[in-house]
């Protein structure tokens, strides 16, 4: 374990293993058969917490961070989205859902923060329904 892979090399990992010479489980994975491994890895994650293991915490969110990738990749193959895409979606999300802390609002209390983004949150998702209503 000398080497230290980097994230672009996962990412060439991840996909060599879904290519046509990669590996035959990888390969036929699709969103709806990982649905077992993702619920299993963020399990595994709740019990490393739980037990205050932080060396099986790194193992198991590095399992749980292969299913995102894996998810990406099966998207991307679809060109449906890449993962540079959750990223991107992520990082607008963080922004957009934080006022307090990259914008001109104020959070005093993490309770004041959590009800920010929860009325945020409930504002979009109003938003998104209105446009499906709108746009069916």
């Amino acid at each position: 374990m000398d080497k230290k892979y980097t994230y672009d090399e996962l990412l060439q990992i991840v996909a060599e293993l879904r290519s046509d010479h990669g590996c035959p489980w990888d390969r036929e994975q699709t969103h709806e058969s990982l649905i077992k491994c993702l619920r299993e890895e963020s399990q595994e994650v709740v019990e490393a917490i739980e037990h205050r293991d932080d060396e099986n915490l790194c193992e198991e969110l590095g399992d749980v961070l292969l299913q995102v990738l894996m998810h990406s990749q099966i998207a991307a193959e679809e060109s449906r989205f890449t993962i540079e895409d959750v990223i991107d979606m992520l990082a607008h999300k963080l922004v957009r859902r934080h006022p307090h802390v990259f914008g001109d609002q104020k959070a005093l209390t993490a309770e004041e923060g959590l009800a920010s983004w929860n009325e945020i949150k409930a504002q979009e998702k109003a938003r998104k329904h209105n446009k499906m209503v709108e746009n069916p």
